[in-house]
């Protein structure tokens, strides 16, 4: 029970948001315009105000304005491999497949401008983190793993107390019986969104060059909620010995609502010099600390002692055995050193993992989820007028950025992601363009370990490395009003771990996972100067 209190708090950061292009926690698609080309930071243009702040200068007088929507869809997969799923009555089956969808059907984001002689003010509202909400509608592997390895424990348990009792009560097959067998169910969803507000000006220091300074102000918002319920091992639910009198005993249930606010530092310059242009932009990082608002239900291993006596004393009595014998047998029982040992190990370790579970969504207490430091560069070159290339680059860097008990120092580096686009224009009224952008996440190459704890990943919280493409197409209007459509999607790979798990000492056995994802993303929006 102990494992499984902390499998379901700790599940929800799993389902916490669709994935963008982008670092851990900062979404870089903003603008349909990206989705397009995938490679903006070098461009002129009013999505300028997110990728090259500096360059939007160059635009000319007047107001500029893009509205935009997306639309992302994107699911999640894990494959895991446990000998001890065999045991679960339901699915019988190892490997084990379980699949997480995120969806979220409306993303927008809004970039203005406002140029006079050598200025432009700025501002930016989009989602600068998470964005949607994601599903496990049968729970995760971590879930069933700790569901079947509690199972293995009350087995155990209960071949204890029956050898001291001198007969097979808890171990039947009426009861827990003695292969660990289970069932149960669970269900997991999340949501995140980061809404971001920036406001900054640029300045034209020269005809060739310009300069940028602004803030970004963040609110995030947060929920989990999931569950695990009607756990049985073998014939006999698990609330019978934590309390029979309430069914939802051995119920989990997490209900989480976390708050917080960032500010995030923004410079940028860009410079121009013929058929050429240079661009770069740095956020600083943000700190930011949740707030939680917890509701949990959590199950008690305390009174575990009380009802195995008044389980066995029932039992005994049932079986013809006077009243007062039977509770000075169940409490002789329970006062055996070897029964004695096993309990209090099984709620000294209970206790240590449900506060380290709940310390991560406390009521109350505040999580550290710093945004990284990012910076991006950008070259934008143009052979011939209609025809403009740019490549550029992009850091995150993710290692200090303090995340919950520090997990960020297990990361090799921080994000790398390199992208190249290109768009032309086919005549005054339409434009095409593709892009391609590669993200390198700074993930441990140590795949195989004896400890969970030493990993960065696994499926409560796991990205993979991956590749994007993207197209899309403008129509001009007129001057004054264009509108862009534009689809990417990204291909994963895969990232395996392996775990050795020793339930008995000098008996290993092998606890795998194979991870990847597959996102979609289409976009539209409009473009206006005025």
């Amino acid at each position: 029970m102990n494992k499984l209190k902390a499998a379901c708090l700790t599940a929800a950061i799993a389902s916490s948001s669709v994935s963008f292009a982008g670092g851990f926690l900062t979404n870089t698609n903003q603008n349909v315009a990206f989705n397009r080309m995938m490679s903006r930071e070098a461009s002129i243009g009013i999505d300028g105000v997110y990728y090259n702040p500096a360059g939007v200068v160059f635009l000319g007088d007047g107001h500029h304005l893009s509205i935009n929507w997306q639309l992302a869809y994107q699911d999640r997969t894990i494959k895991n491999d446990y000998s001890l799923f065999t045991n679960n009555v339901n699915n019988p089956i190892t490997p084990r497949e379980f699949k997480g969808e995120a969806f979220a059907p409306v993303i927008p984001s809004f970039q203005y401008a406002y140029n006079k002689g050598r200025w432009s003010f700025q501002g930016n509202f989009a989602l600068t983190g998470g964005g949607g909400k994601c599903t496990f509608d049968n729970g995760l592997g971590s879930f069933e793993r700790i569901v079947a390895e509690t199972a293995m424990a009350a087995c155990g348990l209960a071949r204890t107390v029956d050898g001291v009792l001198g007969s097979e009560m808890f171990s039947s097959d009426k009861a827990f019986g003695k292969t660990g067998k289970y069932s149960f169910n669970s269900y997991m969803h999340g949501r995140q969104y980061y809404f971001g507000l920036s406001l900054g000006a640029a300045y034209k220091v020269s005809d060739n060059f310009s300069v940028f300074g602004g803030v970004r102000g963040i609110y995030a918002t947060t929920n989990y909620y999931g569950y695990v319920e009607d756990i049985k091992v073998g014939n006999m639910p698990l609330y019978m010995v934590l309390d029979p009198t309430k069914k939802d005993a051995a119920n989990i249930e997490l209900s989480c609502d976390q708050n917080g606010i960032g500010f995030t530092p923004i410079i940028g310059v860009d410079f121009k010099t013929g058929k050429w242009n240079f661009s770069a932009k740095y956020e600083f990082k943000t700190r930011m600390r949740l707030k939680n608002k917890s509701v949990n239900l959590v199950p008690s291993i305390g009174n575990l002692p009380a009802n195995l006596s008044s389980q066995m004393t029932q039992i005994l009595t049932h079986n013809g055995i006077p009243a007062e014998q039977a509770e000075a047998k169940a409490a002789a029982v329970l006062a055996n050193q070897t029964v004695q040992k096993t309990m209090l190990g099984l709620k000294t370790q209970f206790d240590t993992e449900l506060d380290e579970a709940i310390g991560e969504y406390a009521d109350g207490k505040k999580i550290a989820a710093d945004i990284p430091a990012y910076l991006s560069v950008g070259v934008g070159y143009s052979p011939i007028d209609p025809l403009r290339i740019n490549v550029g680059f992009h850091f995150f860097d993710d290692k200090n950025a303090k995340a919950y008990n520090n997990r960020q120092e297990k990361l090799d580096h921080g994000t790398l992601e390199y992208n190249a686009g290109v768009e032309y224009d086919i005549n005054k009224k339409f434009t095409v363009s593709a892009g391609w952008q590669s993200t390198n996440y700074g993930l441990p190459e140590e795949e195989a370990t004896t400890s969970k704890d030493k990993r960065f990943m696994d499926d409560k919280s796991f990205v993979t490395s991956s590749n994007s493409v993207g197209l899309g197409g403008v129509w001009h209007f007129n001057k004054k009003m264009s509108f862009t459509v534009a689809y990417f999607h990204t291909f994963y790979q895969h990232k395996k771990t392996t775990e050795s798990v020793e339930l008995i000492p000098g008996n290993a056995i092998n606890y795998s996972a194979d991870y990847s994802r597959n996102n979609n993303v289409f976009a539209a929006g409009i473009d206006i100067n005025f």
